[in-house]
C-alpha cells in the first residue's frame, strides 16, 4: 500500500528543517509554567500507575523525551523523520529513539503506561485522526495515560516556509471539543483539560488534554457506548479506513 501523501510531506519537511528546529524551538525548561506543570503531572500519574513505559510520539529531537526521563519516567521516542531521530540519538544516547508513524505503531497491544503526543498531531488530516487515536488506545495498557497538547482552532494552514526552510506539510487546527470526541470514540476517557489563549511565544490558542484508557473490567461496555454516539461532525463514530 502506498504511503499517504501527508506522511511523505511531514517526513520530508522535518528532515529539511531538523537542525533549524533545534536552534529555533525553546527547550522544555523554557516552556510556560502551565505546560511544564501538565508534563510533571502526567509523569507523576504514570509513575504511580506503573503499567509500562511512556512513548513520546512525534518526539522530534528528543528534548521532551529526555525531560520526561528526568522526571523519573521510563520514556522512549518515536518520530517519522529520520533526521530528527538521528539528532535525538546523538543528543541522548542513553535513551531509545526509533522511526515510526502514529498511524501504524510498531508497539504491541497494552504495552504502554503512557503516551505523550506533544504538538505532534496537527499535521494529521482530520479523517486520519480516528486511526491515530485508535493506535493510542490499542497500545496503552488499561489504566495508562495519554497527554495530548497542541494548537486548537478551526482552520487548515498550508505554509510554504517553516523554521526558515521550505516545507510541504499542512496543519489542521480543530476545535477542542472535536478532539475530545475523537478520543472518546477511540475508547479513551478525558479526565482533565487546559486551555490557553494566545500569548507569550504562542500566537494561537493551545490546549492540553489528559486522558486515560479504562480498566478492562468496563472498557468493553465503554467502547460500545462510544461507538454508538455521533461524532463531533455529526457522523457515526466508526473508525475510517486509511486512504
Amino acid at each position: 500500500m502506498a504511503e499517504p501523501s501527508f506522511l511523505t510531506a511531514v517526513r520530508e519537511s522535518y528532515d529539511t528543517v531538523a537542525a533549524d528546529y533545534v536552534e529555533r524551538v525553546p527547550p522544555p525548561a523554557a516552556m510556560d509554567p502551565l505546560s511544564r506543570a501538565m508534563l510533571a503531572g502526567f509523569a507523576e500519574l504514570v509513575r504511580t500507575a506503573g503499567p509500562g513505559p511512556v512513548a513520546d510520539l512525534g518526539c522530534g529531537p528528543g528534548r521532551v523525551t529526555a525531560h520526561l526521563a528526568g522526571l523519573g519516567v521510563s520514556a522512549f521516542g518515536v518520530d517519522l523523520s529520520p533526521k530528527m531521530v538521528g539528532l535525538a540519538r546523538r543528543a541522548y544516547p542513553d535513551l531509545r529513539f526509533t522511526e515510526g508513524s502514529m498511524t501504524a505503531l510498531e508497539i504491541t497491544d497494552d504495552a504502554l503506561g503512557g503516551i505523550l503526543a506533544w504538538y505532534s498531531t496537527h499535521h494529521t488530516p482530520p479523517q486520519w485522526l480516528p486511526v491515530v487515536f485508535a493506535e493510542f488506545s490499542r497500545t496503552l495498557a488499561p489504566g495508562g495515560y495519554l497527554l495530548w497538547g497542541d494548537y486548537v482552532g478551526d482552520e487548515r494552514l498550508q505554509p510554504t516556509q517553516g523554521y526558515g526552510r521550505p516545507v510541504s506539510y499542512a496543519s489542521y487546527l480543530l476545535p477542542l471539543d472535536r478532539v475530545v470526541g475523537l478520543l472518546q470514540q477511540a475508547g479513551l476517557v478525558v479526565i482533565a483539560r487546559l486551555e490557553q489563549e494566545p500569548g507569550g511565544r504562542g500566537n494561537r490558542p493551545r490546549a492540553c488534554l489528559l486522558a486515560r484508557k479504562p480498566e478492562k473490567s468496563w472498557q468493553g461496555s465503554f467502547l460500545r457506548r462510544a461507538r454508538s454516539r455521533p461524532s463531533a461532525d455529526g457522523h457515526g463514530a466508526a473508525v475510517r479506513s486509511p486512504g
